[in-house]
């Protein structure tokens, strides 16, 4: 079973190795600059042309850069005490004098460079202690760039990581507030049923069981969080409230109407429910003569507008407020329950409103971002 940090090692890509990194073009790019600048400084300083030096300075970065890759790679063991940064600086220190002489030998036709004059010998011992000097400083900057970029690559990973870790707490927390909204009520009308059959007879408790029934076959396909539609919201919002009728069929009236364009976009799972959970405790039922329910959805452009009204017995003086999920606002566990799902779901851009109607009652409002379900 992969690790949660697998998709994090594979966004990073991994380093190249074989002969493959010898040839790699950040390696081929440095070995042009060198050769270049190298060539135009001997130029400026010889009468030998810049294609002589090209060709000569050229060789011998090559077959410097050539053994700092190969030693990057092999051996695979070192000994202990001979890090491997120390013997790349050291091939490439050894392999510039032989590689400067081969190169002047090449250019001249003759290995014996001495026979063509001191001129040609001493031209030959400016070209190796320059790359001597120099060779070994620029692999080191070439290390220090390698190690700023695999500690980038190493940075990138963890936050990769750390995002994945923190993207599974987030569904694992989406899942535990949406398995806590089902059970209050589920429990609840349970509770109502094995009143009514002991108070009431059979036939009003086999009413209630069968809306009970509508309203499980409706919610249990989403018990575990998953995507859910505003179609599939209304089947539970409707089978919620006629539950809710056939408990107070005298002092409960309902009704839901849901634009057709809204139908096949996301809505969190039992958001709207909620809502017309918290109008029918807080409002409908404390409500000596009950009240009624009226509940909406439409798409506005590239937003959901959802509205929940009831005409129960409105907010308490302090109760009246607007607040984007994640901030302290009005209402109970259950509309606190929203507002952190909300905020799981579509961080700020998402706002939940509860505002005092006239004569009485409450109007709450759910504005959120119009998108498309996700797919089972």
């Amino acid at each position: 079973m992969p690790s949660a940090s697998a998709p994090a090692r594979e966004a990073v890509a991994p380093r190249r190795r074989g002969w493959r990194a010898l040839l790699a073009w950040p390696r081929v790019r440095f070995w042009l600059i060198v050769t270049l600048v190298w060539a135009l400084l001997r130029t400026a300083s010889t009468d030998t042309g810049l294609g002589i030096w090209l060709l000569r300075c050229g060789l011998v970065t090559a077959l410097a850069v050539l053994a700092f890759g190969v030693l990057e790679q092999w051996p695979r063991r070192l000994p202990q005490r001979l890090p491997r940064w120390v013997a790349q600086l050291l091939a490439v220190a050894l392999v510039i004098p032989p590689a400067a002489y081969a190169a002047y030998a090449l250019t001249l036709g003759t290995w014996d460079v001495a026979a063509r004059g001191a001129e040609y010998a001493r031209g030959f011992d400016i070209l190796a202690f320059m790359g001597v000097l120099l060779g070994p400083w620029m692999a080191l900057v070439a290390l220090l760039r390698q190690r700023e970029a695999f500690a980038r690559e190493q940075a990138l990973a963890f936050a990769l990581e750390r995002s994945e870790l923190e993207r599974r707490a987030l569904d694992a927390r989406m899942k535990l507030l949406q398995a806590q909204v089902e059970p209050h009520f589920l429990f609840n009308t349970l509770a109502n049923v094995r009143t009514l059959v002991r108070r009431t007879g059979s036939a009003q408790a086999t009413a209630v069981l069968d809306s009970l029934i509508h309203y499980l076959r409706a919610a249990v396909p989403r018990l575990d969080g998953g995507a859910s539609r505003f179609a599939d919201e209304r089947a539970l919002v409707q089978a919620y409230l006629e539950v809710m009728h056939l408990r107070m069929p005298d002092r409960l009236q309902f009704v839901i109407e849901v634009d057709e364009a809204a139908l096949a976009l996301h809505c969190p799972a039992a958001a709207v429910l909620t809502l017309v959970e918290n109008a029918i405790r807080h409002g409908i039922d404390p409500a000596e003569d009950g009240g009624r329910i009226e509940v909406g959805v439409r798409r506005v452009g590239e937003r959901v507008l959802v509205r929940v009204a009831d005409s129960g017995i409105g907010l308490p003086a302090t109760g009246t407020g607007r607040s984007r999920p994640g901030e302290p606002a009005a209402g109970g566990t259950g509309l606190a329950n929203l507002r952190e799902r909300l905020a799981l779901a579509f961080g700020g851009d998402a706002t939940l409103t509860l505002a005092a109607r006239a004569p009485r009652g409450t109007l709450a409002t759910l504005d959120l971002p119009a998108t498309a379900a996700p797919g089972p």
